[in-house]
């Protein structure tokens, strides 16, 4: 009996040519064949993998189709509603214009062609520094000359659509113009943006140390954050935040204030070129308006250029790319200085463009947060709730983080409106009296007058270094007749706040001191813990040795700026480039740099210390000038 043949080896796969060509019974050409034979020789597992992947991509299909839909949808919208923004008879500044000496510097206003709709999309941010070869100059020139007489620039997004370079915003109605006062009759220069041209051979010593200093940051920002929203000094490199070059635009009147022509000339091509607002991102609304909005704001102001309120428009009218608002992710609440520190931005809004809605809303809370219980003498607490517009967490009263420039806004708003809002002003000196009553306290050994904390009856002696805007504060206040008590507070504190520097290592302030209360041998009236020894490079202390020294006349307010900017040369400065926070303003052999400047240190500390230093009351003065909380200077309304 013979064996039994031998098995043929087992296969665990299926082997499919997939070849046109001869088939394999030899007939030539394809040879039609049963799919459903094919399909039934695929294991189990190969079926599922394709039925999976024919799922997946009819999923992708739809999602697409819904996009694309609600695309053009939004853009549908957003034209139809474009006729209704219309302003009628807008009341402005008598004709600000810019003050360059060369008219090519800045193009003039000219009657705009009518805008064309503009695709949602992410914008080109510029990643690079600009070099200066022959191509860009060149491109620079023809955009210069394109908005000489009157034509709108266009550019080219990644698949070759026109953008409006206006970015995103409310489009006006063909024919019509931007809602700017008669932009078809260039005027002249005003006085006020003339008046804040100051020529480098007038500077002295101390504020070319301040120009000097500046252009070490901005060096260190144009090489290796160019476009980007802050510098990291010490990695050189960038962070982003809103991801819309809040340094650039936040040192935008520094730069021309301080007579910066070249550096402020290549941050206006980057704002018309790049900076576009459709961008699908969160911003803080208290954040972005301060410094945005309020950046663009003054820039237009100082220098005269329509660029920067063209800017600013459409940046205040829609929300950026969603135009959905919420609270912060892990609460329903805001936070007081959020919601009330925005008003002096709007209301100069609704002024120069004749656009009544943002006054409006603004001037909503404003009333709304004035007839709200929960108050202690004029002290507020810190939070509100988004929801039900209650104050929350009661009974916590300060005047550092989340309180701050509710108060400031008080009265800058009272001066700003040419002092005819008495609601405003009464609640200022409501606070300023509860200031007094509840949180006013002086420290052992050196009786250091300082402003502490009411957390449910309970004083706390912990001061913010926040809290130094007040004595420039109350110091304005007088200036502008409110009771002199305030200036002799001012004074009080301003020493406070100067010490506060002082009595630390590296003659910077930290971020929270504690204040000693009780005489005890060898112990300082500062005290500081661990976690509060960072420096921010913040400007609170200087803005008010601004304010006290323009007010005052005391030279001993510029000895006090002068030596807190050497200590902001010793400790913080980086050689590459740029100024770093540090951690530990007590060891000036190790004070830790943190990699992060903020642009706050260009848009406010440097501006203020070089506005300290100068003896000219008339470079934006403050009875022309109002600041806002970034520093940031807007006009005061003169009568109508």
């Amino acid at each position: 009996m013979y064996p039994p043949p031998p098995l043929p080896p087992r296969r665990d796969f299926i082997s499919v040519t997939l070849s046109p060509g001869r088939s394999y019974d030899g007939v030539q050409g394809l040879r039609r064949r049963s799919f459903w034979r094919k399909w039934k020789q695929l294991s189990r597992l190969q079926r599922n993998v394709v039925l999976f992947l024919l799922a997946f991509l009819m999923l992708c299909g739809l999602l697409s189709y819904i996009s694309v839909a609600d695309e053009w949808k939004a853009v549908g919208s957003r034209s139809a509603e474009g006729p209704k923004m219309r302003p009628a008879n807008p009341l402005v500044l008598p004709a600000p214009r810019r003050a360059a000496e060369n008219p090519e510097t800045f193009a003039g206003a000219s009657p705009q062609k009518p805008p064309r709709h503009f695709r949602r999309g992410p914008p080109n941010l510029q990643i690079r520094a600009p070099d200066g070869d022959a191509k860009d100059r060149r491109q620079d020139e023809a955009q210069r000359r394109a908005e000489a007489v009157g034509e709108t620039p266009q550019e080219d997004d990644a698949q070759g659509s026109r953008v409006s370079r206006r970015g995103t915003g409310t489009e006006p109605e063909q024919g019509t113009q931007l809602p700017l006062r008669k932009a078809e009759a260039p005027a002249r220069p005003s006085p006020q943006a003339l008046r804040t041209r100051n020529s480098p051979a007038s500077q002295n010593e101390r504020q070319k140390a301040v120009v000097a200093a500046f252009r070490h940051a901005w060096a260190g920002y144009r090489k290796f954050a160019w476009g980007h929203d802050e510098l990291k000094p010490v990695s050189k490199s960038f962070s982003e935040w809103f991801g819309l070059g809040l340094t650039l635009i936040d040192a935008l009147d520094t730069m021309w204030i301080l007579g910066l022509k070249k550096e402020f000339e290549e941050a206006r091509k980057w704002v018309s070129q790049r900076l576009l607002f459709q961008k699908n991102v969160d911003v803080n609304l208290f954040e972005s308006t301060i410094r945005i909005l309020g950046g663009l704001l003054s820039a237009y102001h100082v220098s005269g250029d329509v660029l920067f309120l063209k800017k600013a428009i459409p940046y205040s009218d829609v929300n950026i790319g969603t135009g959905v608002a919420h609270p912060p992710r892990w609460t329903s609440d805001s936070t007081v200085a959020e919601v009330t520190s925005i008003q002096l931005e709007f209301r100069e809004l609704s002024r120069l463009t004749g656009v009544k809605k943002f006054q409006e809303a603004v001037e909503e809370v404003t009333r709304r947060v004035h007839s709200l219980r929960g108050k202690k003498d004029g002290l507020v607490p810190m939070f509100i709730n988004t929801n039900s517009g209650l104050f929350t967490h009661l009974g916590v009263f300060t005047l550092g983080a989340r309180a701050d420039s509710y108060y400031e806004y008080l009265l800058k708003q009272w001066i700003q409106g040419g002092k005819k809002e008495t609601q405003l002003l009464e609640d200022y000196l409501e606070a300023v009296e509860g200031i007094k009553k509840h949180l006013l306290h002086r420290s052992e050994p050196g009786k250091l007058t300082f402003v502490g904390e009411l957390a449910h009856g309970r004083f706390s002696a912990k001061m913010d270094h926040l809290v130094c805007f007040l004595p420039g504060t109350l110091a304005l206040g007088a200036h502008h007749g409110l009771p002199a008590d305030h200036m002799e507070l001012a004074r009080a504190l301003m020493d406070t706040c100067y010490q506060m520097n002082r009595q630390m290592e590296t003659g910077l302030s930290p971020e929270i001191v504690h204040f000693n209360l009780h005489p005890q041998k060898s112990r300082k009236d500062v005290q500081v813990k661990a976690a509060d020894r960072h420096n921010l490079l913040r400007p609170e202390t200087v803005e008010s040795l601004f304010y006290l020294y323009r007010l005052t006349g005391d030279r001993k307010y510029q000895d006090w700026g002068w030596e807190i900017l050497r200590s902001f040369n010793t400790y913080t400065r980086v050689p590459s480039g740029g100024y770093s926070s540090i951690s530990n303003v007590q060891d000036p052999r190790n004070p830790q740099p943190r990699d992060k400047m903020e642009s706050f240190f260009l848009g406010e500390t440097l501006k203020y210390l070089y506005l300290l230093f100068s003896d000219d009351p008339d470079l934006l003065s403050l009875d022309t000038y109002v600041f806002n909380t970034e520093a940031h200077p807007l006009p005061v309304w003169a009568p109508s």
